[in-house]
């Protein structure tokens, strides 16, 4: 780092340091020629030892006597306005130094870019505004790993600022244009679960619908549309879901008029982070087939709903019905309540 205020505080400190030494030549000298004049026969270490004692404030016995003389005092009482105010300074621009490496641009990114680096099965939430935010919050809620890229300095700091109180929000927040493969790419997303395209342009989210599906053929991709037009554009690019947020808001809007009870029941569900959700749970790779009736299909933390199997979904299945790999599970659960579904059909 070699930014203006780096080198005006080393600058600084190194000033203050030579002025450190300079009260202790001066009082090592001083003192000497006080002590020398009164007869004394202090040594030069003497002299040094007074002078560091008096800048140190330690506080111990005087090495060099000064009973009685008051040029002596004012000369000791110089030497430590000098001395502390020097240490002072050195110290306070030393301490501004750390402040400053550790929150430099550049060394937060690398450091961030070194934690993406080792995350696996995360989110990219490309746009962090107001649907980013919530996007954000709700997969912090349900125990999810994310990564937002977010163009905007301004925006990203806002949501950080705002996010302060919330433990662990904001930790993987990427300043950068996430239309660039380079950035996604550097953001995880050949080991990333999916893809939220939800800038506030629709062309930007089409471009990195497209970008995400070329470099992760795997990834499940998930993009906002302003215009409803623009969702078949948006699904050519390579989106696997498409979703208008006025279109749905007014859906909730004609919900809430109509049946507030229902509606209240799903605002309930999405705004308590510790309430049940609608889950997948896929059953996976390398179980045995068994009936979907050795299961537990109703706790205090879950509730199963259906089974999807071969594009087909079965609600409230059967017993007899066969869980094998490859199906997935449709469930009301809270986060806990999810991850004791996926270890009772891990455990097989």
């Amino acid at each position: 780092m070699s930014s203006p205020t780096h080198r005006a505080l080393l600058k600084s400190l190194l000033l203050a340091a030579g002025a450190l030494v300079v009260v202790h030549v001066v009082g090592t000298v001083g003192f000497l020629v006080f002590d020398a004049g009164r007869g004394g026969s202090a040594s030069a270490f003497d002299a040094f030892y007074m002078t560091f004692i008096t800048v140190a404030t330690i506080g111990y016995a005087e090495t060099i006597d000064l009973a009685g003389s008051t040029v002596g005092r004012l000369f000791n009482v110089g030497v430590a306005l000098a001395g502390i105010g020097a240490v002072w300074v050195m110290f306070s621009n030393f301490t501004a130094l750390l402040l400053a490496r550790a929150l430099d641009p550049a060394r937060m990114r690398a450091r961030l870019l070194k934690e993406l680096s080792r995350m696996n099965g995360h989110y990219l939430i490309c746009g962090l505004g107001r649907i980013g935010a919530s996007i954000a919050s709700e997969l912090q809620a349900t125990g999810h790993a994310w990564v937002a890229i977010e163009a905007s300095a301004a925006v990203a700091d806002a949501y950080t600022q705002a996010a302060d109180g919330d433990t662990g929000r904001g930790a993987h927040v990427l300043v950068d244009d996430a239309t660039d493969d380079q950035v996604l790419l550097a953001a995880g997303l050949a080991r990333a679960a999916g893809v939220f395209a939800v800038t506030g342009d629709d062309s930007k989210n089409v471009l990195i619908s497209l970008s995400a599906r070329q470099l992760n053929p795997h990834v499940r991709v998930v993009a906002r549309v302003h215009e409803v037009a623009n969702a078949a554009k948006c699904r050519r690019a390579g989106a696997d879901e498409i979703v208008s947020p006025d279109f749905s808001g007014a859906l909730r809007l004609v919900g809430a008029m109509l049946q507030p009870h229902a509606a209240g029941f799903i605002d309930q569900l999405l705004h308590r982070a510790d309430a049940m959700r609608v889950v997948d749970v896929p059953v996976p790779a390398g179980v045995p087939t068994r009936p979907i009736g050795d299961l537990q299909l109703r706790a205090s933390e879950y509730l199963v709903l259906g089974l999807r199997a071969d594009g087909q979904l079965q609600l409230n299945p059967e017993p007899d019905m066969l869980l094998a790999p490859g199906t997935t599970l449709i469930a009301m659960a809270t986060p806990a309540g999810a991850a004791e579904l996926r270890r009772l059909l891990q455990a097989g």
